[in-house]
């Protein structure tokens, strides 16, 4: 359930090394700083369109579109023919791959999307991994910090699995899709092609082709 492999189609990125020898999908989030430093040679082979600020340790691949105010602090690789939409924010340590899409005020840092991941309104992805075509709803949030000490765990089939990371957000595996207003908290596994509910606040593992439905109750009341 938490291999590479069992999560994410490597054949949908260019960065598949990044996952070389990891048990747990999980153990490439720590490897991505060493990874940007070995490999990237920054370049702007895209286009900017209006101002953005974009770091000196930032690759962009052709046919890839920045827009009017983006930040790219960097290091940074984004792949071919993306959007990286108005206002986004692309802090330290992010690998972007081919055709992603990052919308207006969405916030990624230490991060790796696959080919096609999307996470296009007001999205925060922080210590996480989209695989193919894993796509946010808006406001959907992958949460990488734990409010009490010690390093976030992953508990399945009752064995607890202690990632060694004190700041882990989200695995969300190929195809999942994230609701809007949805909250993944830390140290949550999305299976392949798994669907949560608009405005779910998740916690934990949830198996491939499954769906997490929100049936909050309402009370209706007479207009006075």
């Amino acid at each position: 359930m938490f291999r590479p492999a069992d999560l994410f189609d490597l054949g949908h990125t260019a960065h598949a090394a990044l996952f070389d020898g990891c048990t747990h999908a999980w153990e490439a989030l720590p490897r991505i700083e060493s990874y940007l430093q070995e490999r990237l040679q920054p370049a702007c082979r895209g286009r900017v369109v209006g101002r953005a600020v974009i770091g000196e340790r930032v690759f962009i691949g052709e046919g890839t579109v920045i827009e009017d105010g983006v930040v790219i602090q960097g290091p940074a690789i984004i792949g071919c023919n993306c959007e990286i939409r108005h206002n986004a924010y692309l802090r330290a340590n992010v690998i972007i791959g081919d055709r992603c899409v990052i919308g207006n005020a969405t916030e990624v840092k230490n991060a790796v999307l696959f080919d096609e991941a999307v996470a296009p309104h007001f999205n925060y992805v922080g210590d996480s991994i989209l695989g193919f075509r894993a796509h946010l709803g808006a406001g959907a949030i992958l949460s990488n910090f734990k409010s009490l000490p010690g390093n976030v765990t992953v508990e399945f089939d009752g064995v607890r699995y202690d990632t060694g990371l004190r700041k882990f957000g989200a695995l969300v595996g190929d195809g999942a899709e994230i609701g809007c207003n949805a909250v993944l908290n830390p140290g949550s596994v999305i299976g392949r092609g798994s669907v949560v509910y608009p405005g779910v606040c998740w916690r934990g593992v949830l198996p491939p082709n499954r769906i997490v439905k929100n049936r909050a109750a309402f009370e209706i009341v007479e207009r006075r």
